[in-house]
């Protein structure tokens, strides 16, 4: 096969690699009812197999493959780590019990370590800060796309043939994709989009984690990120247990309820709003955070009412609204980490921003949400899932203020960024 030079197949390839990540990822939510009940686990456990035993392994080796990406050839490493989740989450098919299972979630997160932080610093070394957050938002809906193929197909397959075929099914296709990307997709150029001379010299992890720190606009923004993504996957985790417990939801048919809506409507939210964020950036950087502000509290009335309503059918059309918003606090922190590092400290950027979002966010959300739940179980019963997620809404507010903080800082350290990475 023939390698393409073109920004645009780049883009297409690693947004794709991205959905194969959520698909196997997210199949595991969908799949956690009928696996709780085959192994008889609780909802702490079932938040240990989507939270704490993926992250924990997905944030902490990010930093070695962002070492790596940073000074190595990025398509390569992102080659080696599909070729290990996919093979992962096939494997996952084959648990006998919670710990066979938790082994095969470990490998997952070890893959997908891999993943995110060099294709963030291709993507930005083919596309300028003018078109960064539209290029990023569209990467970002490869979380869309494996939400929406994780849930529906896993959800129908499942219903038809039992959970392990899923996890099957979404694991092998991963395999072929590595071959695609490995034969088809050339390294950029870093700095190209930015018109800066790359020396081709990583500074040491000190140094760069010394720059980050100093930087005041990239630490809000990640302990902004960290509670909007407790927050996030608590929901991720914890709304499939509520259809199926308080509305009754079919599997089949909740797979493509939120498949649709937490994959189709968010994706084209991240989309829509990743260019509006473009577009007023160009005028005032500071809409990078502002905008995750806005739209975090503009979700969070209709994300507290979708857990309040008694049907099924409204439940449905108010967690719309929330969908919409749901993944642009994900692409605009991807682009503000490219835009407050320089270019041989970009993937490290997102390292770094991944390890503070997964370990916490990922780790914690759908442990916490599992713990919250199995305590208001015995008051609430099925509606204790829909308590625990309004307790997690408050966090919400608070990120929203790390956000506007922020925005006071933005625009100076972006310039700061630029003129290291021109030095």
């Amino acid at each position: 096969m023939k390698r393409s030079d073109n920004r645009w197949y780049l883009l297409a390839v690693l947004t794709l690699v991205y959905a194969f990540n959520h698909v196997d990822r997210q199949i595991m939510v969908i799949l956690q009812e009928p696996i709780k009940q085959e192994f008889g686990l609780s909802d702490t456990q079932l938040g240990m197999l989507t939270g704490f035993l993926f992250a924990a392994f997905y944030a902490t080796l990010g930093i070695p493959f962002a070492a790596w990406a940073d000074r190595g050839n990025r398509r390569n490493i992102i080659t080696i780590a599909l070729t290990i989740w996919s093979g992962m989450t096939a494997l996952s098919g084959f648990a006998q019990n919670f710990w066979q299972l938790a082994f095969a979630r470990m490998g997952v997160g070890i893959g997908e370590a891999g993943g995110t932080p060099p294709a963030t610093s291709m993507i930005s070394d083919r596309f300028p800060a003018h078109e960064r957050a539209f290029a990023l938002g569209i990467y970002t809906t490869g979380i869309s796309l494996g939400i929406l193929v994780g849930f529906m197909l896993g959800g129908l397959i499942a219903e038809r043939y039992g959970w392990r075929v899923g996890f099957f099914v979404a694991g092998v296709p991963g395999l072929l994709l590595a071959a695609t990307l490995m034969l088809t997709v050339k390294e950029p150029k870093r700095g190209e989009a930015d018109a800066i001379v790359d020396d081709g010299i990583a500074p040491p992890l000190s140094e760069t984690l010394r720059f980050f720190f100093s930087q005041k606009a990239m630490v809000f923004m990640l302990l902004g990120g960290v509670l909007t993504c407790v927050s996030a996957n608590a929901f991720l985790a914890g709304v499939p247990l509520y259809f199926i417990r308080v509305h009754s939801v079919p599997l089949g048919e909740l797979g493509i309820a939120l498949g649709l809506l937490l994959g189709g409507v968010g994706g084209v939210g991240a989309i829509v709003i990743g260019k509006i964020c473009d577009r007023l950036s160009a005028k005032d950087l500071r809409w990078r955070p502002w905008i995750i502000a806005l739209t975090s509290l503009l979700a969070l009335p209709f994300a507290a009412a979708f857990l309040l309503v008694e049907t099924k059918a409204a439940a449905y059309a108010i967690y719309a609204i929330p969908s919409f918003f749901g993944l642009i606090y994900a692409s605009i922190s991807y682009a503000a980490m490219q835009e407050l590092a320089p270019p041989r400290m970009r993937a490290m950027a997102s390292a770094v921003m991944l390890l503070c979002l997964t370990l916490i966010g990922i780790g914690v959300g759908p442990v916490l949400v599992g713990v919250l739940s199995d305590a208001f179980a015995a008051e609430l019963g099925a509606r204790s899932i829909a308590r625990a997620l309004l307790w997690l809404l408050t966090l919400n507010v608070a990120s929203a203020g790390f956000y506007l903080i922020a925005a006071r800082n933005y625009r100076g350290d972006v310039a700061r960024a630029i003129s290291l990475g021109a030095a």
